[in-house]
C-alpha cells in the first residue's frame, strides 16, 4: 500500500519553496518576521530574506551584533520574487540559488550578482521510491518525472537526461511546485521527482526512497548574492553591501563548524523535523564554501542560461557577464574550490 505525508509535514516545507524554486508570491514584501536590525548608523539596507535563510544563520553566528547600519528585512518564499523586488529597487540584496538570476536576468530585470558560494550538489537529486524498477538515468524514458518549472532540479533533469542521451520530449514532465510533487511521489502518480534540500533530505529520511542521480558533476552547486544596480551605485550603499557578504561568508563558515547547532535554529525556523534539518546541512547547506565570482562561475552560469533559451523557457539569449559585479571578490578562492564535506555522516 502506498502511503502519503501527513499534511502536517507538507506545510513547513511549502513555507521554504527555495532560492532554487520556480515562481511564487512573497511571504511580506513590506517586512518579514524578522523586522528590523539597529545598527548604529542612519543607514538601512533592505534585505530580501527567505525563512530560515540569511536572518537566520547571521543571527545565530553572532553577526548581527555590532552592526553600523540598519537591516530591513523582507520575507520571500523564493528567489524568483525576491529578485522581482530587487529590479523594483525595494530589496538592495538578497539571496538566491544558480537559476533564479538567470530566469531574472532573461526577462530584463535589472539584477547583478556580487558574491558566490560553492557547495556539494547531492541534494540536486532525481529519487524514486526504493521499490522503483529504474535503475539508472535511461530507465526513465517514457517516464513521468516531477519538477518545478524553472528551478534547479529543472536544470539538473536536463542535464542528466542529456548525459543519458535523452530530452525533455522523452518522458512525460509533471510540472509540480515541492509541495504538491512530494504528494505525487509519495502516492506514486509519478515514478520521479527531480528535487533539491531539504526536499530531497526530507523523502531519503523517510526510508522509503532512494537517488537515481544526483548534480554532481553535472550541475554547478553555485548560490549568490544578488543587488540591485542602484544600490551598488550609491557609495554608502554599497559599503554596507560589502560588509553584509562578509558577514555572510564568516556565518557560512559557522554553520560549517556548528551544523547541529545550526540544524536547531533552521529546524525551529522552518518547522523542518531537527533530523530532516541535520541531513540537509550535512548534505548540501553547510558544504557551501564563499567563493570568487570569476570567469569560471560566469561561463557555468551561461551554459544554464543558454540551455534555459533554447528550450524558450526564458524570453531571450543573453550575456550573464553583463550582470556580475565582481568588486566584492577580494581575494576569494575561485568558484571551482571543492566544496566542503563531513564525510560518511554527509553520504
Amino acid at each position: 500500500m502506498k502511503r502519503t505525508l501527513p499534511a502536517a509535514l507538507l506545510l513547513p516545507l511549502a513555507l521554504l519553496l527555495s532560492a532554487c524554486s520556480g515562481s511564487s508570491a512573497a511571504d511580506d514584501s513590506s517586512g518579514g518576521a524578522g523586522g528590523s536590525v539597529d545598527g548604529k548608523g542612519s543607514l538601512t539596507l533592505n534585505v530580501g530574506d527567505q525563512k530560515g535563510g540569511s536572518e537566520a544563520v547571521l543571527r545565530a553566528a553572532g553577526e548581527l551584533d555590532d552592526l553600523t547600519y540598519r537591516i530591513k528585512w523582507s520575507t520571500f518564499t523564493s528567489g524568483p520574487p525576491l529578485l522581482e523586488a530587487v529590479n523594483a529597487k525595494a530589496v538592495d540584496i538578497g539571496s538566491v540559488g544558480n537559476t533564479p538570476p538567470v530566469f531574472a536576468a532573461g526577462s530584463g530585470s535589472k539584477i547583478t550578482v556580487v558574491a558566490a558560494a560553492h557547495g556539494d550538489s547531492a541534494g540536486e537529486a532525481i529519487l524514486v521510491r526504493k521499490d522503483s524498477p529504474l535503475r539508472k538515468t535511461a530507465d526513465l524514458k517514457g517516464r513521468t518525472v516531477a519538477v518545478a518549472q524553472g528551478s534547479s532540479a529543472h536544470y539538473q533533469l536536463i542535464a542528466s537526461l542529456k548525459k543519458a542521451g535523452l530530452g525533455l520530449g522523452d518522458i512525460k514532465l509533471s510540472l509540480l511546485q515541492p509541495a504538491d510533487a512530494l504528494a505525487a511521489f509519495t502516492s506514486g502518480k509519478v515514478d520521479a521527482w527531480a528535487v533539491w534540500d531539504p526536499y530531497t533530505s526530507q523523502v531519503l529520511r523517510g526510508g522509503r526512497s532512494r537517488v537515481l542521480t544526483d548534480g554532481n558533476g553535472l550541475v554547478n552547486g553555485l548560490s549568490f548574492q544578488v543587488a540591485a544596480p542602484s544600490a551598488l551605485a550609491d557609495k554608502e550603499k554599497a559599503a554596507a553591501i560589502g560588509d553584509f557578504v562578509e558577514r555572510l561568508r564568516r556565518a557560512q563558515d559557522w554553520v560549517f563548524e556548528h551544523p547541529a547547532e545550526w540544524a536547531k535554529v533552521w529546524a525551529k525556523d522552518t518547522g523542518l523535523p531537527y533530523e530532516v534539518a541535520l541531513d540537509a546541512v550535512k548534505r548540501s547547506y553547510g558544504t557551501r564554501v564563499p567563493v570568487a565570482v570569476d570567469a569560471a562561475a560566469i561561463a557555468s552560469e551561461q551554459k544554464i542560461a543558454d540551455a534555459f533559451a533554447g528550450l524558450k523557457l526564458i524570453p531571450r539569449r543573453f550575456t550573464f557577464a553583463d550582470y556580475v559585479d565582481d568588486r566584492f571578490n577580494k581575494n576569494l578562492p575561485p568558484s571551482t574550490t571543492p566544496a566542503r564535506s563531513y564525510g560518511k555522516a554527509s553520504s
